[in-house]
């Protein structure tokens, strides 16, 4: 399968989603009710979803390509939990950046292969104060159980524009 075509798409999109919520302007990210949509670039790579369950939870997500491993499709959802009490708020930022952690599932397939794992992402996010952005940043060690017993390392940067 060449992987060229599809790494190419992600690209083009990625840029286009940067473009896109550059030009936006509403409220606190978190209070949107909508779903967040954008891009996670690093390991894995391809297009980013969160949806906030109330103040402090949320559900992320990714489909995506794993660069590291031949180019391998990678599908990864998280159940995450934002501590708030303990954000990292600058007075010169106008936004919040709570850390959260997490536990979901990752299904990887390659060369005929299929990996199923457990992710355990630890990161933080940035909530900007007057836009439906944020940016976030994470790694998740990732213990995989079938077919093989084995441990993996994802690590990220991303960013998404949350409709309403």
């Amino acid at each position: 399968m060449n992987m060229k075509s599809p790494l190419k798409a992600f690209k083009t999109i990625a840029v286009a989603a940067a473009i896109c919520a550059s030009f936006a302007s509403t409220a606190d990210a978190r209070t949107q009710d909508g779903l967040g949509v954008g891009v996670i670039v690093g390991e894995p790579t391809g297009i980013s979803i969160k949806k906030w369950t109330d103040d402090t939870h949320a559900i992320d997500g990714a489909v995506a390509i794993s660069l590291s491993n031949d180019d391998s499709f990678q599908l990864h959802a998280d159940y995450l939990i934002h501590n708030i009490e303990s954000s990292l708020n600058p007075p010169e930022l106008k936004g919040s950046a709570p850390w959260y952690y997490g536990i979901g599932g990752r299904l990887r397939t390659n060369d005929g292969d299929t990996h199923v794992g457990v992710r355990v992402p630890i990161g933080i996010t940035y909530l900007f104060a007057d836009s439906p952005l944020d940016f976030f940043a994470e790694v998740a060690p990732v213990l995989d159980f079938a077919p093989d017993v084995a441990l993996d390392l994802n690590g990220a940067i991303g960013l998404r524009y949350y409709f309403q």
